[in-house]
């Protein structure tokens, strides 16, 4: 099974060594060019355990995105119960992200870049999600709070999280050849240049750079 933080069960269930092995498959090939049978001659079972856990591709798929957005969740979910500003809030999750990126590439992957309307035509867009739902509720609390500039939130969410995740996207493809928590730093100014409170934008008042 594939996580962020939690160290893999052994020996591996036979329903998380289906989903790992069509994580890789997935991400390295594209979802139509992967057939049951090479997701089950990876994972080293038998075609009936795919169809009795999953009942398809299509079901291991619906599964494995459900299952790593979960794991984006607890990432936020993290962030939401430190005691820290929002604004520390927004810089912890791109920092998980930007790390994650370098050492869970996968997992990143396939939450971030593929289509999914094409193989799960019936699931809502990714920024409806749990986890980018708590986060716009992040930026609310950063708005109420005087933090972070008020106005539409879907506005200031695509200010503070478009450039990272085009970031991420960009570094997925090889195109941004550093790794991105080197770029850390740099990002989070372009950022808060545009979307702190004047009167708090001080690096002492709401933390600029403290990410953990």
């Amino acid at each position: 099974m594939p996580y962020l933080k939690k160290v893999l069960p052994q020996p591996e269930p036979v329903d998380c060594r289906i989903l790992t092995a069509a994580l890789d498959l997935f991400v390295n090939n594209g979802f139509h060019n992967v057939s049951v049978h090479e997701v089950q001659k990876q994972a080293d079972v038998s075609i009936g355990s795919i169809y009795n856990h999953f009942g398809g591709k299509e079901g291991i798929a619906r599964a494995l995105y459900d299952h790593l957005l979960n794991e984006i969740q607890d990432l936020v979910d993290c962030a939401k119960e430190e005691k820290i500003t929002a604004v520390e809030r927004c810089n912890e999750i791109i920092r998980q992200l930007f790390n994650y990126t370098e050492t869970h590439q996968n997992i990143i992957s396939y939450v971030f870049q593929p289509r999914h309307n094409e193989f799960l035509p019936d699931e809502p867009p990714i920024c409806n999600s749990s986890p980018f739902v708590a986060i716009r509720e992040i930026i609310q609390q950063g708005m109420d709070n005087n933090e972070i500039r008020k106005g539409d939130v879907l506005v200031a969410f695509s200010a503070i999280y478009g450039g990272p995740i085009r970031m991420i996207n960009l570094r997925l493809d090889k195109i941004i050849k550093d790794p991105l928590p080197d770029l850390l730093d740099e990002i989070l100014d372009c950022i808060w240049q545009g979307m702190l409170v004047t009167e708090n934008n001080s690096e002492d008042n709401i933390g600029l750079h403290s990410v953990g």
